[in-house]
């Protein structure tokens, strides 16, 4: 829900010059990208060693390029759930569905393109690459690299989108060095599995849509994908970041936000529909996935789209799909 101060903001958006707009964006801790990875600077704003932007793109589809400065590190944290093919020169780096709280980097003088088949929302961090500890062996290990489920990162990106307009540089600046921080003290993963192949993917993510109101079991996706119950789990996990039973709860959860934010249904009624045998438990899960009850995030959900709804040509809605799930 947007706080007084970001509904004066987007009072004073339809008020101002093309020009007005853009320095007011440039002053902001966190402005808001003309295009992908481009900030708008002022005239006279000093190049800071980290800088935080935020991208939005409501088109179901969009293509991006863009090349790393020679002495920067790129960090892009995923707000919502989207469908991304990132690419380097021929080489794919990731293809395939991007989960709310994904994080990916891009190294310094890396070129980079992103092709987006739905609608999505990053932070975007430009930190300077002093900012990592001298020497460390680590940052070899950061080009291209993909997390599909990071909590820390996640955290650290719903603390901003909470703090919004409000938030000081100086808060923005230290976010950012946590951030750099927990990059440099990644540990590889011991054993490498192979992610599940896409055609494979998509059909279980096609059968969980399809029956997710039901149960379904770890064996039934495991015979959708044509793969034993142990190497179906762990390929899986690899594609998405997430265990099948994860993936399902968070999905039944996304659904149910929208039954919450569209119709007047009762939480019970809510519940059973996406696939829970009670409403206690939809209402612990919902609040484990989401951080607030299915009630409490109706009604910011509902007053949110009152606020925004006035304004539909100056400023784009706030997502409500955001980075919560990432966080479970």
């Amino acid at each position: 829900m947007f706080t007084d101060l970001q509904a004066a903001h987007a009072w004073i958006d339809l008020q101002a010059s093309p020009r007005d707009h853009q320095e007011h964006q440039a002053a902001q801790p966190i402005p808001r990208e003309s295009g992908w990875r481009r900030v708008e600077r002022g005239p006279n704003a000093a190049i800071e060693d980290i800088t935080i932007s935020r991208w939005e793109d409501v088109r179901d589809g969009s293509s991006h390029e863009a090349t790393t400065p020679e002495n920067n590190y790129f960090v892009g944290i995923a707000l919502k759930t989207t469908r991304a093919k990132l690419t380097r020169d021929r080489q794919i780096i990731f293809d395939g569905t991007m989960p709310a709280g994904t994080l990916y980097v891009s190294a310094p003088s890396t070129p980079l393109r992103a092709q987006f088949q739905a609608p999505c929302a990053f932070l975007h961090f430009h930190i300077r690459a002093d900012q990592f500890p001298a020497q460390s062996p680590v940052t070899d290990g950061l080009g291209d690299l993909v997390l599909l489920r990071d909590p820390l990162a996640a955290e650290l990106a719903k603390a901003l989108i909470e703090h919004g307009d409000a938030a000081d540089r100086q808060f923005v600046r230290c976010i950012g060095q946590t951030l750099a921080m927990h990059l440099t003290r990644l540990e590889p993963p011991r054993a490498r599995v192979n992610a599940l192949p896409k055609w494979r993917l998509r059909r279980v993510e096609q059968h969980i849509a399809d029956h997710f109101d039901r149960s379904i079991s770890l064996s039934e996706l495991a015979s959708v994908a044509g793969l034993s119950r142990m190497h179906f789990a762990a390929q899986f996990r690899a594609a998405t970041g997430y265990r099948p039973r994860e993936y399902l709860l968070n999905h039944r959860i996304e659904h149910a936000k929208t039954l919450l934010a569209t119709t007047g249904r009762p939480l019970a009624e809510i519940a059973l529909a996406v696939g829970f045998s009670t409403q206690a438990h939809f209402s612990t899960v919902f609040k484990r996935i989401s951080g607030q009850s299915p009630a409490r995030w109706r009604l910011a959900s509902n007053g949110e789209r009152c606020e925004i709804e006035p304004l539909p040509r100056h400023r784009p809605a706030a997502d409500r799909d955001w980075i919560a799930s990432a966080a479970a």
